[in-house]
Formats: C-alpha cells, sequence, structure tokens
C-alpha cells in the first residue's frame, strides 16, 4: 500500500512552513531595523548652550544642579543627580523624594560633579545647570558623556521647564500643570478682583543669609508672579526688590496690606522672625489692623519655579486674602 497523498500533505506542509519562516524572518529583521532607527534617532532642541541634537527619545537622563528639582517635579525619573538641599527635598511631594533617592548622586552641586561616576551611569542625557562659567569649563568633558542641555542662573523659568518638558517627554505633564494653574489663577482673580482692583500690598521679606538689621521689600519671585499674572498692586523695586535697614520699617505704613513669609506649616519663617518680633513691625497699622498676612512661597528659589509651586502659593494667598476679605 502506498501513501501518496500524505506525501503531498507533508510537501505542501513543508513548504508552507518554509514560506511562513522566511516571512517571519523578513519581519523580525525589519523591526530590528526600526528599533535600530528608533534608538539611534534624534531630534534638536534650543537650551542657552545653543542647538542641541539630543536622543529622540531618552532613557537614561542625568540632572546636574538646579535642573534636578525641575525634572523631578515633572515626573521625572533620573539616573543620576546632584545634591538637592534638605529643606527643599523634605517639601517635594514622597514620589519625587523617592525619584531622587533611587538616582545616583553624583556630588554636592553641578560644579563638583563627579564625571567619571556619571559616564559609568551611560546617561543617553545630561540636564545641566550651573554658572556659565563653570559650564564653560566642563563642557566638553560633558559633551564626551551625552548631549548635553545646559540652563545658566538667569535663564527664564519658563522656558527652561518647557525645553527640560520637552527633551524629557514630559510635556503632558507640563501642560497639566500649567493648566491647573491657570484655572487656580482665574478663579483666584474672580474671587478676589475688588481687593486686586483698591488695595497696595507690600511684601516684606528677610532670609536668614541676611545681614542683621537688613530685610528686603517686595523682592521674592512670588512678588513677582503676583504682580505679572494676578496681578496684584506690589511696586516693582527691581530683580530682587531693594534691601533696607530695620530703621526703615516704618515706612512700610504705605501699603494698605502686608505679607510676610511663613514656612510649609504656616508658622513665621525663620529668617523673618528679627523682624516680626521687632516694635517697629508690630506698630505698623497693616500688623494692628490685621492686614499683615503670612503666605508661604515654596518657590522663591529659582531651581524650585514651576506651575505646581506657584500653584501652591496661589493656595497660600487665597488661604491669606480670605481673611482680609472677611474682616471687610
Amino acid at each position: 500500500m502506498t501513501f501518496t497523498r500524505p506525501r503531498r500533505r507533508s510537501a505542501a506542509l513543508v513548504a508552507a512552513l518554509l514560506s511562513t519562516a522566511i516571512l517571519l524572518a523578513g519581519c523580525g529583521s525589519d523591526d530590528k531595523n526600526d528599533q535600530g532607527d528608533a534608538v539611534g534617532a534624534t531630534r534638536a532642541v534650543e537650551a542657552d548652550n545653543g542647538t542641541v541634537e539630543i536622543p529622540a527619545h531618552p532613557q537614561r537622563i542625568a540632572t546636574l544642579g538646579r535642573l534636578t528639582v525641575s525634572f523631578l517635579d515633572l515626573g521625572g525619573e533620573p539616573v543620576g543627580v546632584t545634591e538637592v538641599d534638605a529643606s527643599v527635598l523634605d517639601l517635594l511631594p514622597e514620589e519625587q523624594q523617592a525619584a531622587y533617592n533611587a538616582a545616583k548622586l553624583l556630588g554636592s552641586g553641578a560644579s563638583e560633579a563627579d564625571l567619571e561616576l556619571l559616564a559609568s551611569l551611560k546617561p543617553d542625557l545630561i540636564l545641566f545647570s550651573a554658572p556659565d562659567s563653570d559650564f564653560e569649563q566642563m563642557k566638553s568633558q560633558l559633551e564626551s558623556i551625552a548631549p548635553t542641555i545646559f540652563f545658566g542662573f538667569s535663564s527664564d523659568w519658563k522656558t527652561r521647564l518647557s525645553v527640560t518638558a520637552d527633551a524629557t517627554e514630559l510635556t503632558d505633564a507640563l501642560n497639566e500643570q500649567k493648566t491647573e494653574y491657570e484655572e487656580k489663577l482665574a478663579g483666584f482673580q474672580g474671587k478676589y478682583s475688588k481687593i486686586i482692583q483698591d488695595t497696595t500690598f507690600g511684601e516684606v521679606n528677610r532670609g536668614s543669609w541676611q545681614d542683621a538689621g537688613m530685610f528686603t521689600l517686595n523682592g521674592s519671585q512670588c512678588s513677582e508672579i503676583a504682580r505679572a499674572d494676578i496681578p496684584l498692586d506690589i511696586p516693582d523695586l527691581g530683580e530682587g526688590g531693594e534691601e533696607r535697614s530695620f530703621e526703615k520699617i516704618g515706612e512700610l505704613s504705605e501699603y494698605d496690606v502686608l505679607l510676610y513669609p511663613v514656612d510649609a506649616e504656616g508658622q513665621v519663617a525663620e529668617g523673618f522672625v528679627p523682624v516680626a518680633d521687632s516694635n517697629a513691625w508690630k506698630a505698623l497699622p497693616a500688623v494692628t489692623s490685621g492686614k499683615a498676612l503670612g503666605v508661604h512661597c515654596f518657590g522663591d528659589v529659582s531651581f524650585t519655579r514651576s506651575y505646581r509651586t506657584y500653584s501652591q502659593y496661589l493656595d497660600s494667598l487665597d488661604k491669606a486674602l480670605a481673611t482680609l476679605a472677611t474682616a471687610g
């Protein structure tokens, strides 16, 4: 007995399997080529160091200097970081602290970063912020490790955030924060329209680093935002405001409302205590009438500036002005 029909089926089956194998091999080759193309693809971004060609989809991002907090704030997970001051780190959300702690610590600051350790992490993108002169000294070493995006200390915070988000594919997170801020701002403007229109504000600040007997008027970055975006009537005294001696505290009586710094728990900021304890401050009309308002400004350091931190500032200012509105 012969089995010719089964042989034909076997031959047909083998042919079919071979054809499938060849087709799959071809597809696999195409997939590998596509993956290779994706890995090697680049795009250009503009930073303080000009046009930078970066990976289209960076996977291992190291952050050195002031861009560390900016990247974390967008939900980024760096492979390497430089040190963030504990007072700032403690105020970050838990998930951002976890992302920071999971990264390799590269040094106390961008200018002191261990570049050999950085290279060992094999980053495909470096975010770097330091004084211009420091970057110029480190530029060639950094760029030999990975494409480097640089922003100096005087860079515009909105541009810095936009480029950081675009380069790291976190634009959706930035847009979400921006939308939340703009919606909160619009509600604030409607709620306090009369106060905004009829009230003059003075922002009094003092950092623990300042000389004894000195304070700053209208100088924080939050006052800049309040003046530009709300807008509160806070006289513009130039970048950083105007430093004055305690002897001039009495001159603050020209303002209807005084804003002063408090911490996240609402307690008078440590650096401002000498002002708050002075007799001259306690005698001011705004203080005696309950129109000296404590406001928390987490975004009062350039590297913490973001739509999220300014949303928090609006929350604190809202809470403060609510007491003013109630008092009439």
